[in-house]
C-alpha cells in the first residue's frame, strides 16, 4: 500500500501551517500582480523550513530527501496556489544539476539553492518541439577553450528571475547541458505572466560566450537525465494537480451547502450529490496515480518508469479537466470571476493538462513505451 511515512506527514502539517497563515487567497493575487510575481519573504520562508533543502543531497547541504518528499510539498503547492518558484528551482534545475553535476558545481550551486540565495531555470523546449525531447535545434561550439552557444527556447519557467539558466543545445557528440548565467551577453528573455499567474520567458541565445567550465555533465550524454528530470517534474505536477482538486472539491461542497434555491441548499438535490461523487471518486484517482508515480521514479527501470509517468500524467490531466470543470459549473456564474478562488485554480489545473505533454501526447507515449 503506498502510503506517506510519520516524518512525511510531519513535514506536511508543518507547511500547511506556514502557508494556511501567510498565504491566503488575497495575498496570492498581491503576490501576482507585483512585478517580481513571487515573492521573496515566502521563498525565504520556505528555505528557513527546510522546504527547498528537502529533496536535495546530503553531501550538498540537503535532507536527501526523494520523489515522495517532492509529492508532499507540490501537493501543498497546489492547494494554496504557489507561485513561488519550486518547481523550475528545485525539481528541475536542481535535479537536473544533482543528476549530472560535477562534485565542484554541486557544491557551489545546491547549498544556495536550499538556503534560497538561487534560483534555477531550466530551458529545453524549443518552438519547433512542441512536446518532444529529442528536438534540440540550439547549437554549441568549441572555440579554442570556450563554448559559443547559440539558439532559442521556449517556456522557461523562472527564466526572468533565475540566477542561472540550464541550457541544452546540441554539440558534435549529441545533446549537452551547459550552465549559463542570465546576465551573460547574448542572453535575451522576454518575460509573460501566463493563464494561471505564473511567469515564463522566451530565451535567445545569441553566440553566448561560455567557459569550460559551464558545461554541466558528460558532452553528448544529457538525454537520459534531461528525460529523467522531466519524469520526475511530470510526478511533481501530478501531485500539484491533487492538492487543487481537493481544494476544489472542498469548496465546492461547502457552496452547495450554503446556496440556497427553493427554500432548500442545492446540496441536498440528488443530481448534484451525484456530480459530487463523481468529483470525489476523480480526484482519489488522480491521487492514486500520483503516489504511484511518484514512488516509481526512483525504483523502476526507464522504459518502466516512463510508461508510469506517462499513464499518471493522462489519468490526473483528465481527472483534472472534470473536477475543474464540475468546480466551476456548480458554482454557477461566479465560478469563472477572477474574484473568486475557484476560477483560479481552473486555470492551474488547465496549465498543468499541458505542462510537459498533454493527454494526447502521454497517450502515445503510453503505447511506444510498453514495447520498449
Amino acid at each position: 500500500m503506498l502510503a506517506l511515512s510519520d516524518e512525511q506527514l510531519q513535514f506536511r502539517d508543518s507547511l500547511q501551517r506556514l502557508l494556511r497563515a501567510d498565504y491566503s487567497f488575497e495575498r496570492r493575487r498581491e503576490i501576482a500582480n507585483s512585478t517580481l510575481g513571487w515573492s521573496r519573504e515566502t521563498w525565504r520562508q520556505l528555505a528557513e523550513l527546510g522546504v527547498l533543502a528537502l529533496a536535495l543531497p546530503e553531501a550538498h547541504g540537503g535532507f536527501g530527501g526523494g520523489a515522495m518528499d517532492t509529492l508532499v510539498v507540490m501537493e501543498e503547492c497546489g492547494r494554496s496556489l504557489l507561485l513561488e518558484p519550486y518547481l523550475p528551482t528545485v525539481v528541475l534545475g536542481a535535479g537536473l544539476i544533482a543528476r549530472v553535476g560535477s562534485s565542484t558545481q554541486c557544491a557551489a550551486i545546491l547549498p544556495a539553492v536550499g538556503a534560497g540565495e538561487r534560483q534555477l531555470a531550466f530551458a529545453h523546449y524549443e518552438p519547433a518541439a512542441r512536446y518532444a525531447l529529442d528536438v534540440v535545434a540550439t547549437d554549441a561550439r568549441r572555440d579554442g577553450e570556450s563554448w559559443v552557444v547559440t539558439g532559442a527556447k521556449t517556456y522557461v519557467l523562472n527564466g526572468i528571475a533565475a540566477d542561472q539558466l540550464i541550457v541544452s543545445a546540441r554539440t558534435p557528440k549529441g545533446l549537452t547541458l551547459f550552465m549559463i548565467d542570465r546576465t551573460t551577453p547574448g542572453v535575451q528573455l522576454r518575460d509573460y505572466p501566463m493563464y494561471d499567474s505564473q511567469r515564463a520567458a522566451d530565451l535567445r541565445l545569441d553566440a553566448v560566450r561560455v567557459g569550460a567550465a559551464a558545461q554541466l555533465g558528460e558532452e553528448g550524454a544529457a538525454a537520459a537525465p534531461i528525460a529523467a528530470t522531466i519524469d520526475a517534474a511530470i510526478a511533481a505536477v501530478c501531485a500539484e494537480a491533487v492538492g487543487a482538486m481537493t481544494v476544489l472539491l472542498e469548496a465546492t461542497g461547502a457552496y452547495l451547502k450554503t446556496r440556497k434555491q427553493f427554500g432548500v441548499p442545492i446540496g441536498s438535490f440528488q443530481v448534484l450529490q451525484h456530480r459530487m461523487a463523481d468529483m470525489l471518486l476523480e480526484t482519489e484517482a488522480a491521487r492514486s496515480m500520483a503516489l504511484l508515480a511518484s514512488s516509481r521514479l526512483g525504483t523502476a527501470g526507464t522504459a518502466e518508469r516512463r510508461r508510469i509517468v506517462s499513464a499518471a500524467k493522462v489519468r490526473v490531466s483528465e481527472a483534472a479537466r472534470f473536477v475543474g470543470q464540475q468546480a466551476v459549473q456548480l458554482h454557477g456564474g461566479i465560478g469563472v470571476t477572477d474574484e473568486l478562488a475557484v476560477s483560479h485554480y481552473f486555470r492551474r489545473l488547465t496549465m498543468i493538462e499541458m505542462a510537459f505533454g498533454d493527454v494526447d501526447y502521454h497517450l502515445e507515449a503510453v503505447g511506444r513505451h510498453l514495447f520498449e
